[in-house]
């Protein structure tokens, strides 16, 4: 029996000594191998009715260190969000140029600003108003530009996401495979569950670096995926995830407004759940940085425009002093909306071919009426024959709703100008305009200027009507502080005056308004509501989809309090105004039209004359780039009062810093992954040297298995032979 235990063992060694050889050599040839981590056996004693029955090889292992590999699966997801990141912010910085760059926005700004100087230097110098409109035109090609550019970004990283949810439903797919296989494997007592989890590992790798993953196993092999925020990736089934992308995105819709679709799981919205990996970076470029830089273009675009016009406009050109003036306003109903002139006066003067003055009137006789009431008492001054009399002149409004003013004759101009009384000669002084947007007699808005309010002398223009209004920036769940109901009144070109209303109660919440606004029959088919982030806080947007003129009002019952639009700062917004802003069309034809001065009272002819090299409207141009403007909170950039220029540069500065920032996060979460990656290698990998020792281990535990196999077989040989 002992003769037979020791061929038995010698067997038995001789077969486990070969396995652990086969289990060097696949180390051996897997030494390059992404992924692939040391396996191993122990060896094991077999015992039969209490007999020893020779060795076993016992289950493969791996050589793995889970908390390394943790460790490995959150900086992978840090360094995918900084990757996501920095690649959209390196092309942003590329496309705004760098602070002190000459091809940045803020550098086109400061060129406009010293083409503003030197035309107010020399009016009369054509070279020098050409100059000013191919600086201005730099300007708005840029910011036309850059606007365009960021929605294709925006587009671009929508794009991304979507490349990322497929490649994670993928991984996920395969995850699943994996499991199952591990299982089954596992319940048959299949060979090759060490390797299947080597794959199960690289996948799980993958997925950590496009989003942020928990993970557990169970006792049977399965490894159960969730996000840290606890949505389930993978659970014996595999949900899909499943966004929409928007190939181009515009400055108005986004995420939080509905007009670019989230990341689904099951049909559960998750976006806001994902806390990293490079879809998070995606989402946060897509979503927040492009959109905050966008309406920092909007809110320089909109105020350089606002600030230009409003001097623009005051100003007359000689001797190409226009004949025929048109405004940008839009009104939905001049013969119901109300307006009313306060602090002063406004002046009409017509002038001859040689600037001379052939008439001049004010409106002191009209002191408030319909917007239609005010145009025809100037309609009939310019035909009377004790007025201009210009019988083919007219004052009117076009398909558009714009006021059109023109003296019917191209030897006869036409200037207004507001001066702060009614006597002629007045000091030059801007007028307050309160204007009754709705007709129902209260008036709602107020603004400065006559000729500006209307946009007859617009320099610059764009093809944003007062479609979108927004709030300032708010907090959520701010208290609009009502004592009583208030009722919000909606106008727009197509539908008319108050075609729809919704009414607000003291204890509605922002997200009220919003449902309400989504909600209404008449005017969901028209009008979108949305809560914007914006910085610290939301800003409230309310859409006119047509892009028509829209006037918003409120009325409260007699003896109530209203005030929400004015505790809300809820007025027409600047939004997309950098992709569409241009200098007029009629200055581009004729740059000779760009005003330069105002009419001046003569005091001893008592007539306005006009000056070719007036520069009081130029040089007061110029200030509206030297003195600090009024910025309101944009994105990351809060309130501010600076010059047009610094503010370009703060923007362009920020996303210069941001992009550094983010080159810096990458650097350092690669070279972490690495050396994480280097120390599991330690632990993990496979090493020749060692690999070549246990080689010989057992070669030679295997030569000596057969020597004493050998040696039992002649000892029995020699037995057998006795016997017979």
């Amino acid at each position: 029996m002992a003769l037979l235990s020791g061929l038995q063992t010698s067997l038995t060694g001789m077969k486990v000594a070969q396995q652990q050889l086969d289990i060097i050599g696949r180390n051996v040839a897997n030494v390059d191998t992404e992924g692939y981590t040391r396996k191993t056996a122990a060896q094991k004693n077999v015992v039969l009715a209490g007999q020893n029955a020779g060795v076993a090889l016992g289950n493969i292992t791996r050589t793995v260190n889970e908390g390394l590999l943790r460790s490995f699966l959150a900086a992978n997801n840090a360094y995918g969000t900084a990757n996501g990141k920095s690649q959209y912010l390196s092309k942003t910085e590329t496309l705004l140029g760098t602070p002190e760059g000459d091809d940045s926005i803020s550098a086109s700004v400061a060129d406009l600003q010293a083409a503003f100087n030197t035309f107010s230097t020399d009016v009369t110098s054509a070279t020098g108003r050409y100059n000013l409109l191919n600086a201005a035109n730099t300007v708005t090609s840029r910011l036309n530009y850059l606007s365009e550019e960021i929605q294709k970004l925006r587009g671009d990283a929508d794009m991304s996401i979507k490349e990322d949810v497929d490649q994670i439903n993928n991984l996920l797919d395969e995850l699943k495979t994996l499991n199952d296989k591990i299982v089954k494997y596992q319940v048959l007592g299949y060979d090759g569950v060490a390797d299947l989890e080597d794959q199960r590992d690289s996948a799980l790798r993958d997925l950590s670096g496009l989003i942020d993953i928990n993970y557990f196993k169970r006792e049977n092999g399965e490894m159960v995926i969730q996000t840290k925020n606890g949505v389930t990736l993978l659970d014996r089934d595999v949900p899909n995830l499943s966004p929409n992308p928007v190939p181009q995105a515009s400055a108005p819709p986004s995420y939080a407004g509905g007009g670019i679709s989230g990341i689904y799981v099951d049909g559960v919205d998750i976006t806001n759940q994902i806390a990293g990996g490079e879809i998070q970076g995606l989402i946060e470029i897509r979503d927040v940085t492009l959109p905050s830089l966008q309406s920092q273009l909007d809110e320089l675009a909109g105020v350089l425009k606002t600030q230009i016009n409003a001097i623009h406009n005051q100003g007359t050109a000689y001797p190409n002093t226009p004949s025929s003036l048109t405004g940008t306003r839009s009104f939905i109903d001049p013969n119901a909306q109300h307006i009313s002139i306060e602090n002063g006066d406004v002046r009409f003067i017509i002038f001859d071919s040689e600037g001379n003055q052939v008439a001049t009137t004010n409106l002191i006789g009209f002191t408030e009426g319909t917007v239609a009431e005010m145009t025809q008492r100037i309609n009939d001054w310019l035909q009377s024959p004790d007025g201009a009399n210009l019988p083919q002149a007219s004052a009117g409004f076009d398909d558009d709703g714009h006021l059109v003013i023109n003296t019917g004759d191209s030897e006869y101009s036409i200037a207004i100008m507001d001066e702060a009384s009614s006597t002629v000669g007045s000091e030059q002084s801007s007028v307050s305009i309160k204007f009754d947007a709705n007709g129902d007699g209260t008036y709602d808005r107020t603004a400065e200027g006559f000729s500006s309010f209307f946009g007859l002398n617009d320099f610059f223009v764009s093809n944003t009507n007062e479609a979108i209004y927004d709030s300032k920036v708010v907090s959520k769940g701010m208290n609009l502080g009502l004592k009583n109901v208030v009722t919000l009144n909606f106008s727009d070109t197509s539908h008319g005056l108050n075609y729809g209303s919704i009414n607000i109660y003291p204890n509605d919440s922002l997200q009220t308004i919003v449902d309400k606004i989504n909600s209404d029959p008449v005017l969901n088919e028209n009008i979108q509501a949305l809560l914007v982030p914006n910085g610290n806080g939301y800003v409230l947007r309310i859409v006119n989809a047509s892009g028509e003129q829209m006037e918003i009002s409120e009325s409260v019952a007699p003896g109530g309090q209203g005030g929400v639009i004015e505790k809300l700062g809820l007025a027409p917004s600047n939004a997309g105004v950098s992709s569409s802003i241009s200098v007029r069309e009629e200055l581009q034809t004729t740059p000779a039209l760009i005003a330069n001065g105002s009419p001046q009272y003569d005091v001893a002819s008592s007539e306005y004359k006009l000056n070719q090299a007036s520069n009081t409207i130029a040089n007061e141009m110029v200030k509206v780039f030297t003195e600090s403007q009024s910025f309101g909170q944009s994105g990351t950039l809060s309130s501010m009062s600076t010059t047009l220029s610094n503010y370009a540069s703060t923007f362009v500065g920020n996303i210069a810093s941001e992009t550094n920032e983010a080159s810096k996060t990458l650097a350092y979460q690669q070279e972490l992954t690495n050396s994480i990656s280097t120390k599991e290698a330690q632990i993990s990998g496979v090493d020749m040297d060692e690999e070549l020792s246990q080689l010989i281990v057992f070669q030679q535990s295997y030569a000596a298995c057969a020597q004493m196999f050998t040696a039992s077989k002649e000892i029995l040989d020699m037995l057998l032979n006795m016997v017979n």
